[in-house]
């Protein structure tokens, strides 16, 4: 629910600064912008998958150092997607994404609340329960009322 709602407000603003973008330097330069952005995001996500897909299963504990060159690769990929999809919005956290100390710090804010979650997360659980050891052979139910004096 919360996410739909997210992207309709995302979808409105987007709306909203394309038509002020028209106005302020016109139809054919706001279109030339979305053009122009779209295609640096398929280049840039050509360029990732030219790089190959090795090691690209990266794991989230990867997100911890920030110099990890495939949580880099990662964010490079984010922000192709984000330059195709049309909107200055969206361009403009792209077109930031593209630069190594935007996304040192969103790594670094991306670590921290990893090892916030971590650390809430070691918690001991105790589970209280019986046992029996089933690897020693056991007397049966049998045995043992044969055993005992009327």
């Amino acid at each position: 629910m919360w996410f739909l709602l997210g992207f309709l407000v995302l979808v409105l603003v987007e709306i909203v600064l394309l038509i002020k973008m028209g106005a302020a330097i016109g139809l054919w330069l706001t279109l030339a912008w979305i053009v122009g952005t779209a295609g640096l995001g398929v280049i840039l996500l050509k360029g990732i998958a030219m790089l190959g897909g090795g090691g690209m299963s990266y794991r989230l504990d990867e997100f911890r150092d920030r110099n990890d060159p495939m949580a880099h690769r990662a964010l490079v990929l984010i922000a192709g997607l984000l330059l195709i999809l049309p909107g200055p919005l969206t361009d403009t956290i792209g077109i930031l994404l593209l630069f190594a100390p935007i996304r040192r710090l969103v790594l670094g804010l991306i670590s921290r609340r990893f090892a916030t979650l971590s650390a809430a997360s070691k918690v001991t659980v105790v589970v209280d329960g019986e046992w029996r050891d089933v690897s020693s052979p056991s007397v049966s139910v049998d045995q043992d009322s044969s055993n005992q004096k009327p």
